[in-house]
C-alpha cells in the first residue's frame, strides 16, 4: 500500500467531526451503527445519492454463518445474531428470516468439502446437519434429487431484505446521535498539516478527525485523491428473478448449487436466481453511467447461460418458468477474494471498509464491529490480519493485473476451494533471477504476494500441472521424494521471495529493542528469532534479525505477510527516533541448500570455516562462494543442518550454477514449498497466518524462549505477557498432533476434541512422509488449563469432515524434538 498524500492548508469548514464515513452502504451504515454502540456520537455519514444506491440496494440478501475457516466464520456468524434484533431495536422493519441455508453437493469432492465446512460450524455451536439426497428434496421439493450425492442444511441461516436492513442500521445509529447526509458528494479530500481530513463536498468544506473511506466501487478512485493505493475492480453481477411460482413458498430455505453456480432464493412467490459464474467479466470503472444512484447494466444471457441451464437441471420447474427481470449490477472485487478493513498505513486516522466481493450483507455485520472496536481501541481487538488493508503489495492497485484477476476471483466463490490451490491468472508478475533454472529442473510454479515460486518438481518428461485433492494431490509423490532428499542427502530452495527490510540509523538497535520481545542487542553476526507484539501481547510480526553492524539489522518475514510487516514497523518510526527502513527484497536472491551433506556441497565452493565451533548455529557471516561475496546465515526452516545464501541478485544464477554442479556427487536435489510446509510442520517450526495471529501471544504459541524478560526499556507488550506468565497454567496453548491412522490428511481447521469435547482447531497439517502419517498444529483451549497433565492423560481425536479419528498430543515436535540435528 503505497500513500502519497497531499498535504494542504486548512480552508474554513461548515462542519468539523471526530469520525466522518463516506458512503451510505452495508459496510457505512453498519461501521456507524457499532460506533455509536460504542459510544461514539460524533459520526456522521456522507452519502453521494441516498442510502444503498451504490450496491447495497440489489445484493440478493442472502444470510450465511459457516465459512471454511474459523477466523471467517468469527465474523460471518454476527450477521445472523445483529440481523435478528435490529427490527426490535429500531423499529425499522429490515425483512430477516431465517428459513435456512441447503446447500447440496453434485459430487463426492464437493460433499467431502461441505462436511469440512459443517465441522467448522460447531466450533461456534451452529447448526449444521448434513443431510441426504431425500432428506434434502424434502426440504426442497422442486429440486431433483437424482443429481445430488448429499447436502448440509444450516437452519439459522437465511435471507434479509439488503435495503431496509441498511436503513435499520442507519437508523440505529441516527437514533444514538450519528448524522446521516444524503445527497451530499465528495467531490475531493485532502489531509491538514496538523492532520485533520478536509472534503469539499457539493454543500461545503467539512472536516474529519478520523476519516473512513467505505465507498465500494468507488473506494478506489476516492482514496487516490489521498495518494492511496487501494486494491479494488469492478465485475458484473448477474441474476434473474421468475414470475411466480406454484413451486415457491415462503419458508423455502436458500439453495446453494456451487457445483452449478448458483444460489437460488425465495423472493415474493418468485424465486431469484444469482450466479458466481466459473469466469466473470471485469468491468472498468470508465464503462459505469456517470453520477447515476442505483445503477444498472446490461443484459447477457450468453454469459449467463451457463448457471440457468444449472438452475433448471437442479429445478426442472424452472425450464418453463417465466423471467420477469434479469439483473445486472456492478460488484467490487479484491484480488485475493478477501474484503479489506482498518487503517492505511502511513495515514493515520484514515480507515478503509470495501472490496466486500458482493457478500457486503453477509460480511457487512461483523466488519463494522470489528472495524469499529479498532477505531475506538485505537487498535484491532480481534484477529483481522487475514483481512488487514496493509496486506497488500503496491503492485496489486495495477488496473491490467486487476483486470485480469477479477474474473478468476469472482468465480471462486463457487469453485472448489482445494488445499493449496493456486491463482491461474496475473501469473508472472514477480520472478527470482534463477526462474528459468527451477523450470529446466521440472519445478510447478505457484504463487505468493505475485512472486513465481517452485511449488513441487515433477519427474522427467511428466506434467507440472496440479491435480488438487483432499486426500492425495498428484504432487505428494514428488514432494515426498524431496522430504528425503532432505533428511538424507541435501536439498536446494529458493527463498528469495521472503520479505528482507533494512533498519538502520543511530536508533537502530534502541528502536528494535522497543518493538521486539527479544533481545536484539547481539554481536554482529548473530541471528534472532524474535516477534513483535501489540499491547495485549498478541503477534504481530514473526521475523528473524540479522545485525549487519552496529545500527544495520536485515529483517527477514515471509513473503506473504511482508507489506503487512513493513507497515507495522514504519507505523511505530516517529520524528523521535533516527531510523530508516528500507525493503531490500529484491537486492537478495536467497538460496537454502539444507540437509545433513550441506556442509559437504558447500566446504566445496569456500575457503570458510564452516564447523560446529567456527560457524554456530543461529549466526552470520560474509564468505566467498564460487565468485561471489554473500551473506551465509546457518539456519534451517526444516530442522537440519542447513545455510541461508543471501545473494547479490547479478550473482545468483553463477552461485547456483555452481552449487548444483558440485552437489550432484552427494545427492543434492531441488525442493519447492510443498516440501519445506511439509518439514517445518514435522518440527513443528510455527508459520504466521497459520500458527500464529495478533490475538496468540507467544506464551500460548509456545515461544517463550525468544522472550528477554529484563531487558532494559522492555518492550511492546511486555505487560500483558508479563501478566500472562504469571497467572499460568495457561487456558490456550499450542499443541502437536499425530494422526494414528495414516490414511486421513491434515490441512488446517479439522476439529481438536479431547474425551470427546471440541477443544480446539488444527491451525496447520500435513502429510508427514518422514513419519508416515498427517500431523498439524493447534490451539487447545481449557478453563482448568493447559496443562503436561491435561495433554498426557486425555483421549485425542480429529475430527475431520464429520469423521473422528485417533490422534497423540505433544508439546513438542515428533520428529527430532530436542534439536539434535540441527547441530551436527
Amino acid at each position: 500500500m503505497i500513500t502519497n498524500a497531499p498535504i494542504r492548508p486548512k480552508e474554513a469548514a461548515f462542519q468539523s467531526n471526530e469520525i466522518v464515513i463516506i458512503g451510505g452502504g452495508i459496510a457505512g451504515a453498519s461501521l456507524a451503527y457499532h460506533l455509536t454502540k460504542l459510544g461514539k456520537k460524533d459520526v456522521v455519514v456522507l452519502e453521494r445519492h441516498s442510502l444503498t444506491s451504490g450496491t447495497t440496494w440489489h445484493a440478493a440478501g442472502l444470510i450465511m454463518q459457516t465459512r471454511g475457516t474459523h477466523a471467517l466464520t468469527e465474523i460471518a456468524k454476527y450477521n445472523a445474531e445483529l440481523y435478528a434484533a435490529l427490527e426490535a431495536e429500531t423499529g425499522q422493519a429490515t425483512g430477516f428470516k431465517q428459513n435456512g441455508t441447503l446447500g447440496v453437493a453434485r459430487t463426492k469432492d464437493r460433499l467431502y468439502e461441505t462436511a469440512r465446512n459443517a465441522s467448522v460450524a460447531k466450533s461456534f455451536g451452529l447448526e449444521a446437519h448434513m443431510i441426504s439426497p431425500r432428506e434434502a428434496k424434502d426440504l426442497y421439493p422442486a429440486l431433483d434429487e437424482k443429481i445430488i450425492v448429499g447436502a448440509v442444511f444450516i437452519p439459522n441461516d437465511g435471507q434479509t431484505n439488503p435495503i431496509d436492513t441498511c436503513v435499520s442500521l442507519a437508523a440505529g445509529a441516527k437514533q444514538r446521535g450519528a448524522k446521516i447526509l444524503e445527497r451530499t458528494e465528495v467531490t475531493d479530500l485532502w489531509k491538514t498539516p496538523s492532520g485533520e481530513y478536509q472534503l469539499r463536498t457539493n454543500h461545503g468544506v467539512i472536516e474529519a478527525q478520523i476519516l473512513v473511506l467505505a465507498c465500494g466501487l468507488w473506494t478506489r478512485d476516492l482514496a487516490s485523491k489521498l495518494g492511496v493505493r487501494v486494491p479494488l475492480y469492478a465485475a458484473e453481477h448477474f441474476y434473474v428473478v421468475t414470475e411466480p411460482m406454484d413451486i415457491v413458498k415462503p419458508t423455502l430455505p436458500v439453495l446453494r448449487d456451487t457445483d452449478g453456480h448458483v444460489y437460488i432464493k425465495e423472493d415474493a412467490g418468485k424465486l431469484l436466481i444469482g450466479a458466481f459464474e466459473p469466469w466473470g467479466k471485469a468491468l472498468p470503472m470508465e464503462n459505469l453511467p456517470k453520477d447515476t444512484a442505483f445503477i444498472e447494466l446490461w443484459e447477457d444471457w450468453d454469459h449467463f447461460e451457463l448457471p440457468m441451464t444449472k438452475a433448471m437441471e437442479m429445478i426442472p420447474a424452472l425450464q418453463n418458468a417465466g423471467i420477469a427481470k434479469f439483473f445486472n449490477g456492478p460488484e467490487s472485487f479484491t484480488p485475493d477474494l478477501l474484503f479489506m478493513i482498518g487503517e492505511v498505513p502511513g495515514m493515520k486516522n484514515l480507515y478503509v471498509s470495501s472490496g466486500y466481493n458482493s457478500e457486503g450483507i453477509e460480511f457487512g455485520a461483523g466488519a463494522g464491529r470489528a472495524l469499529a472496536e479498532w477505531i475506538v481501541a485505537g487498535s484491532a481487538q480481534m484477529d483481522v490480519s487475514f483481512i488487514d488493508v496493509a496486506r497488500y503489495h503496491p503492485f496489486q492497485i495495477n488496473k491490467r493485473y486487476l483486470k485480469d484477476r477479477i474474473p478468476e476471483v469472482l468465480g471462486l466463490h463457487y469453485k472448489m476451494h482445494w488445499p493449496s490451490h493456486q491463482p491461474e491468472t496475473s501469473r508472472g508478475v514477480r520472478k527470482s533471477a534463477l526462474h528459468d533454472r527451477w523450470a529446466k529442473l521440472g519445478a510447478s510454479f505457484g504463487e505468493g504476494m505475485g512472486w513465481e515460486r517452485p511449488m513441487w518438481f515433477a519427474g522427467e518428461g511428466e506434467s507440472t500441472e496440479n491435480v488438487y485433492s483432499y486426500s492425495e494431490p498428484n504432487w505428494f509423490k514428488h514432494t515426498a521424494e524431496e522430504c528425503r532428499a532432505a533428511r538424507s542427502d541435501a536439498i536446494l530452495l529458493d527463498q528469495s521471495s521472503f520479505g528482507k527490510h533494512l533498519i538502520q540509523g543511530r536508533d537502530a538497535c534502541k528502536f528494535l529493542q522497543r518493538l521486539c520481545a527479544g533481545n536484539v542487542d547481539v554481536s554482529v553476526g548473530k541471528l534472532v528469532y524474535t516477534h513483535m507484539l501489540n499491547e495485549k501481547g498478541g503477534i504481530e510480526t514473526d521475523i528473524t534479525l540479522n545485525r549487519l553492524s552496529d545500527n544495520q539489522f536485515l529483517i527477514i518475514s515471509s513473503a506473504t505477510v511482508h507489506p503487512r510487516d513493513r507497515a507495522w514497523i514504519t507505523k511505530h518510526i516517529t520524528d523521535d527516533w533516527n531510523v530508516t527502513l528500507t525493503d531490500v527484497t529484491s537486492a537478495y536472491a536467497v538460496l537454502s541448500l539444507q540437509g545433513p551433506k550441506s556442509r559437504d556441497i558447500l566446504s566445496k565452493l569456500t575457503d570458510a570455516d564452516l564447523s560446529n565451533e567456527a560457524f554456530p548455529f543461529a549466526t552470520s557471516q560474509e564468505i566467498d562462494v564460487g565468485y561471489a561475496r554473500v551473506i551465509a546465515n546457518r539456519l534451517t526452516y526444516i530442522g537440519e543442518l542447513g545455510w541461508e545464501l543471501h545473494i547479490p541478485t547479478e550473482m545468483a544464477q553463477h552461485v547456483f550454477d555452481v552449487l548444483w554442479e558440485v552437489g550432484k556427487e552427494f545427492g543434492l536435489k531441488p525442493a519447492g514449498y510443498h516440501a519445506l510446509e511439509h518439514m517445518r510442520s514435522e518440527r513443528a517450526y510455527r508459520e504466521y497466518e497459520l500458527d500464529l495471529t495478533p490475538v496468540d501471544t507467544v506464551l500460548e504459541a509456545g515461544l517463550g524462549f525468544t522472550v528477554d524478560w529484563n531487558k532494559e526499556g522492555g518492550f511492546i507488550g511486555l505487560e500483558a505477557t508479563a501478566k500472562q506468565k504469571a497467572s499460568t497454567p495457561l487456558k490456550k496453548r499450542l499443541v502437536s498432533f499425530k494422526l494414528a491412522d495414516p490414511v486421513p490428511v491434515l490441512f488446517r481447521e479439522e476439529l481438536i476434541r479431547r474425551d470427546g469435547e471440541i477443544v480446539g482447531y488444527i491451525s496447520s497439517g500435513v502429510k508427514s512422509f518422514t513419519l508416515g502419517t498427517s500431523i498439524g498444529l493447534g490451539y487447545v483451549n481449557s478453563e482448568e488449563g493447559v496443562t503436561k497433565d491435561f495433554i498426557e492423560n486425555g483421549r485425542w481425536q480429529i475430527e475431520i469432515a464429520g469423521e473422528l479419528f485417533e490422534a497423540t498430543a505433544s508439546l513438542q515436535a515428533f520428529f527430532d524434538p530436542k534439536g539434535e540435528r540441527l547441530g551436527r
